[in-house]
């Protein structure tokens, strides 16, 4: 099969390697640049929790003064692995998604246990922070990171790509979901993905996507890619 991915090549290499072996082409076309934001070292002095929604967040984290012994609660596996990488040891992992994060955190966390600081990008999906501060948690809230639409694509590429539509599309995010809209409407093909099936992280973000005729749309989380290819 033909299959997209759309995340930066650093995020989804080993995805492309692993799909190459299994014997499918690959094509990769990055939807978003993602580049730091300047914050406030000093937000860590009192936390005694730390929540991450993105590795990217933890990308652009500067950890050598933080506490790696705090309790770090992480969105899936993708996050877990680059928490591990940066030497976090208390990670307790939900399963793909914000819903199940926040269900750990109340089972894991207590109100009087302290301060948690959430470190996200500008943009997310679901406002974990008013969320739990709703729910008598004191959260902050640090923003690390921002996301801005990749408007720069090889010609050639999108040519190629044209000629042969991929059989799966493989979208992470909401600001991602917009930004491939975007690139559908710009190159003016709304009606090449008819046979295409597609893959989304979450319905706020196959919804963006709605609009465009798809073979079939499946939501999944982050380490399912592989388990998907059998499903269609």
């Amino acid at each position: 099969m033909h299959l997209l991915l759309t995340r930066q090549l650093d995020d989804c290499l080993d995805l492309i390697v692993r799909f190459k072996e299994l014997g499918h082409v690959v094509s990769h076309l990055p939807l978003l640049n993602i580049e730091k934001v300047e914050y406030n070292q000093k937000s860590f002095e009192d936390c005694k929790g730390i929540i991450f929604t993105s590795a990217n967040a933890i990308k652009f984290l500067d950890t050598k003064e933080i506490n790696k012994n705090i309790k770090c609660f992480c969105v899936g596996l993708a996050t877990e692995k680059k928490a591990k990488s940066v030497g976090f040891q208390n990670i307790i992992v939900a399963e793909g998604n914000v819903r199940n994060l926040k269900e750990l955190i109340l089972q894991n966390f207590n109100p009087a246990d302290g301060n948690i600081i959430y470190v996200s990008g500008e943009i997310i999906s679901s406002e974990l922070d008013r969320q739990l501060i709703n729910d008598g948690y004191s959260v902050k809230r640090l923003i690390n990171y921002r996301t801005n639409h990749n408007k720069n694509f090889e010609n050639k590429f999108v040519e190629k790509l044209k000629k042969n539509i991929p059989d799966i599309v493989y979208i992470y995010s909401y600001n991602s979901a917009l930004s491939f809209l975007n690139f559908i409407k710009n190159e003016r093909t709304e009606s090449f993905w008819m046979n295409t099936n597609l893959m989304c992280m979450g319905e706020k973000t196959s919804s963006i996507l709605n609009e465009i005729k798809w073979k079939k749309i499946f939501l999944f989380n982050p380490g399912e890619e592989e388990f998907l290819l059998y499903k269609i």
